[in-house]
């Protein structure tokens, strides 16, 4: 027998989700729990009795805690603990206060300035690092490689300059990306608005374009899906306008193309299938104009990165079959570890709609092989997890548990 307050309180949930429009599995997505645990709590099976889960379900229900559950507990909240330390951190300090005072102050207090060809080599093995997500190198160059460069675009001659201001925009886009990566979106929209800003001042349009790319990124990261659309839009925009004036470049178009998928992805967050389709056909397009793998502005666009994009909007969609068909014919090995990891993953999320334990298991061990912290920090990823451990049950094998525990899964 469920207990009545159990059922009235699922009945208050389901109706609040109602309220505000969203579906059970949107919902559950937005707290980071599975949708098969949501339609329990609406049926009274499943208890909610942790503060955290409750302030969760009330933030993302647009409640106070209060009107969700009026019989919440109202402990002496203690000092709020710091967040468990990452491999970024030190890359986030980067971004707090102003990143070069003491130059603006007086440009005399520093002197010494490495060559723009050093920089740039330091510029390219930062993106490297990126994209092989070895955080913890990459916190120790951009440590030096930011403020450097900071200094540099502040003191160096006016010819320069405009290189200076690039290399410093090209390395705010690597420190967006893996921002977004690692879901700390906050930062990679800082990030990505320091990339623009500095792209403008180099005079180079394509670095501007390359950093609203980015900022895109982050608003997905944000769950801000109109302001995500409204980012990369306005992109493809100005930029066909450029191109119908510059002429096409191989480069032009990985950005086009990088920004069709962005966009692709925005509208299969918002369960938009015939918008999202039509974007990934776009991309499509251009990536067969363009005829090659290319990573123009670190981007790695082309045919086979659209093929990647195209799996991860078809489970976002939650057509897992056409998922693993399109996955099962891709060949990312020419691509970096972040890319083959996420095919990895996203064929994981496939596996894990259709129930097929095993195989996504395999799926997710080979992302976590080559990137151990993307599947820990992919809020999809954790939820395919947990509802592979709802599905095996006490069956569940002692890899499958001790990935969940892994990727806190559980939790």
């Amino acid at each position: 027998m469920i207990p009545e307050g159990r059922r009235a309180f699922g009945a208050r949930v389901a109706e609040l989700r109602a309220e505000r429009g969203l579906t059970q599995r949107e919902l559950a997505a937005e707290i980071g729990r599975t949708t098969s645990w949501l339609s329990q709590v609406e049926r009274g099976v499943q208890p909610v009795n942790r503060l955290d889960v409750l302030r969760l379900l009330a933030d993302a229900l647009g409640v106070a805690l209060h009107a969700l559950r009026p019989d919440a507990p109202r402990p002496v909240e203690p000092a709020e603990a710091a967040p468990e330390p990452n491999d970024l951190d030190q890359v986030r300090l980067l971004l707090s206060g102003h990143p070069a005072l003491e130059v603006v102050l007086d440009p005399r207090t520093w002197n010494t300035r490495p060559s723009l060809a050093d920089l740039r080599r330091a510029v390219d093995h930062a993106w490297s690092l990126a994209h092989g997500d070895r955080f913890s190198e990459l916190t120790a160059s951009l440590s030096s490689l930011i403020p450097t460069l900071e200094r540099v675009v502040r003191t160096v001659g006016e010819r320069e300059r405009p290189e200076a201001y690039s290399l410093l925009a090209r390395t705010y886009q690597a420190m967006s990306a893996v921002f977004a990566r690692q879901n700390e979106a906050d930062a990679a929209w800082v990030a990505a608005d320091r990339s623009i800003a500095a792209a403008e001042l180099s005079g180079r349009l394509p670095d501007v374009i390359a950093g609203t790319f980015r900022l895109a990124h982050a608003c997905v990261r944000l769950k801000r899906y109109d302001q995500a659309e409204h980012v990369a839009q306005s992109a493809v925009n100005a930029l066909g306008r450029h191109m119908d004036h510059v002429g096409v470049s191989p480069e032009m178009l990985s950005l086009l193309g990088s920004l069709h998928l962005a966009l692709a992805l925005v509208h299969a967050r918002c369960r938009s299938r015939a918008e999202a389709r039509r974007e990934m056909e776009l991309a499509r397009h251009v990536a067969a104009q363009l005829g090659e793998d290319r990573n123009d502005f670190n981007l790695e666009f082309g045919p086979t990165n659209v093929e990647i994009q195209a799996v991860s909007v078809a489970v976002d969609l939650g057509d897992a079959g056409e998922a693993l068909h399109v996955g099962g014919q891709v060949d990312a090995s020419g691509l970096s570890v972040e890319r083959r990891a996420r095919l990895a993953l996203d064929l994981g999320r496939a596996h894990a709609q259709l129930r097929n334990v095993e195989s996504a298991l395999r799926c997710f061990t080979e992302a976590e092989t080559l990137a151990p912290e993307m599947v820990r920090s992919h809020t999809a990823a954790r939820a395919a997890v947990r509802d592979l451990m709802l599905v095996a049950g006490r069956s569940a094998s002692p890899e499958l548990r001790a990935l969940a525990q892994r990727t806190d899964a559980m939790s």
